[in-house]
């Protein structure tokens, strides 16, 4: 399950040309602190959206900030 939220991340951060405030928060985060700690962020703000989705039953939406901060 890491791996394949290692690599979500990376398709987010890196291949993903549409805006989202979670591909942004990420980018923000690689320029201060290194792309690998980004991506490393970037899964786990995936894996808690991720929970929050399953236990709640909604879907995500790519134009709602997903409890970034």
């Amino acid at each position: 399950m890491r791996a394949l939220l290692y690599e979500a991340a990376c398709v987010v951060l890196r291949r993903c040309t549409r805006p989202c405030p979670l591909r942004e928060w990420g980018q923000a985060l690689s320029e201060r602190l290194g792309s690998k700690r980004a991506i490393i962020a970037v899964a786990r703000k995936l894996a808690v959206i991720l929970h929050h989705v399953w236990r709640d039953g909604t879907s995500f939406q790519w134009s709602i900030p997903a409890m970034i901060a």
